[in-house]
């Protein structure tokens, strides 16, 4: 059975709800049925839930019923990675955003960056040229919180490599910065 990555007293403290309680409340609904827009309703509609969690609880609830594989997402597969480093956001954001320099850590720096909003968040076209990367700072006193989620993987294998490839690569980027 499907174990969802957030506690079910996390959810509860959150939400109202445990996930035994919110999988309950979906099934009377007949969610098991829908498409997950319909279900997002559902949980918009009958349940007031913030958009977050619109997302997070049909996820869940997909993969408990076998409708959806871990890291399964509508547009394909997704993984997420994050490390929190002892650097400024300036000197994080910059190890990505610049070239020269992300070329002495980055293993495939050939990216094309579509979109930045500095000391925030990074928009990239994978090397392949296909898949998305999106590349997520978070100030944490004088630390940052870096989160990578590469989307739109074509199928289950490729995720696990790349969940591991970006293990590798934001250890790589902790020796390089500190």
């Amino acid at each position: 059975m499907h174990q969802p990555k957030i506690s079910s007293d996390t959810v509860k403290a959150k939400t109202g709800k445990s996930w035994d309680e919110w999988f309950a409340l979906m099934d009377a609904s007949g969610c098991a049925k829908m498409r997950h827009k319909e279900i997002v309703a559902v949980l918009h509609n009958q349940f007031n839930v913030g958009n977050w969690w619109q997302q997070m609880i049909p996820d869940s609830y997909e993969q408990s019923c076998g409708k959806r594989l871990l890291n399964q997402r509508l547009d394909g597969y997704q993984i997420s990675k994050s490390k929190t480093y002892s650097v400024n956001i300036e000197t994080a954001f910059n190890a990505w955003a610049e070239e020269s320099i992300r070329i002495k850590w980055l293993a495939d720096p050939g990216i094309s960056i579509r979109k930045t909003i500095p000391n925030h968040s990074l928009r990239i076209i994978w090397v392949d040229g296909i898949t998305g990367v999106d590349v997520l700072f978070n100030p944490k006193g004088e630390k940052v919180q870096i989160s990578v989620n590469h989307r739109q993987l074509p199928d289950s294998q490729t995720a696990e490599e790349i969940n591991k490839y970006w293990a590798e690569q934001l250890n790589k980027l902790e020796e390089f910065l500190e």
